[in-house]
């Protein structure tokens, strides 16, 4: 009988180690917070990640990077962050969230408009005939030029073009750069202004200009790893694997 009992409780131990092991792989969890305009590549990347790791689950929190950065400050569970820009990145070393990053991506700014529009290519320098290209009452979609990366770096090329304020009372405004990729979507706006990789992941919008490089601050993708438990996936954003997708979408990688 107290055989019997002894082997019944090695295997309560047995089954109770076991039980909390599988728990503990099931709920093996990465979030990362990352810009909007990673939204599908990131996904991709994710879905080869896990084809090999399969007791883990990657969470994404896509936005604009001046909104994860500040929910970074503010104590958000992210394990690693990645920026559309160096501003949000140095804000959060600044501020000593984070020591190090590293640069991973670099992007393109493109103009765009509804694949039905009429407008077919634009050469983009100080002589552009905006006036022509955009009517008034017509509407520009933009990332917010106050806080949004993709807003800021079109801010800085028309300000360049000396065209900024000109075009500034016919900006829509939008809260991430896939947002203002919606609203040309949508004809709400007959032009919009994001990355050349939003561009590329739509049917519904073409690409008609192209902003020269000289006339903004270089678009990259900084990453940081914010808990040592996510290191796995961290490195294998930087993997030939993860640049093959990246690429795929138009991103130039390091």
């Amino acid at each position: 009988m107290r055989n019997r009992m002894k082997k019944i409780s090695i295997l309560i131990v047995t089954l109770t180690t076991l039980i909390f092991t599988f728990t503990a792989q099931a709920l093996e969890k990465v979030t990362v917070f990352a810009a909007a305009s990673l939204t599908n590549a990131m996904q991709d990347i994710a879905s080869e990640y896990k084809a090999d790791h399969k007791n883990v689950e990657v969470v994404f929190s896509f936005a604009s990077s001046s909104v994860l950065a500040k929910q970074i400050q503010q104590g958000a569970p992210a394990d690693i962050f990645m920026s559309a820009d160096q501003k949000w990145m140095t804000y959060l070393i600044e501020n000593k969230l984070i020591k190090n990053k590293e640069d991973l991506l670099k992007n393109a700014l493109v103009l765009i408009a509804p694949t039905q529009s009429k407008l077919d290519k634009v050469d983009i320098n100080m002589n552009t005939n905006w006036n022509e290209i955009l009517p008034k009452g017509e509407r520009i979609a933009i990332g917010d030029p106050d806080h949004v990366p993709a807003g800021l770096y079109a801010k800085e090329s028309l300000t360049h073009l000396g065209v900024f304020d000109k075009l500034a009372p016919q900006f829509a405004p939008a809260s991430n750069v896939r947002d203002a990729l919606m609203l040309v979507e949508r004809n709400e706006a007959a032009l919009g202004i994001v990355y050349s990789t939003d561009a590329k992941v739509s049917n519904k919008v073409k690409i008609v200009g192209i902003f020269p490089a000289e006339t903004f601050t270089s678009i990259e993708y900084p990453i940081t790893l914010l808990k040592p438990e996510a290191n796995d996936f961290y490195q294998y954003l930087k993997s030939p694997q993860a640049k093959m997708i990246f690429e795929k979408y138009g991103f130039v990688t390091k």
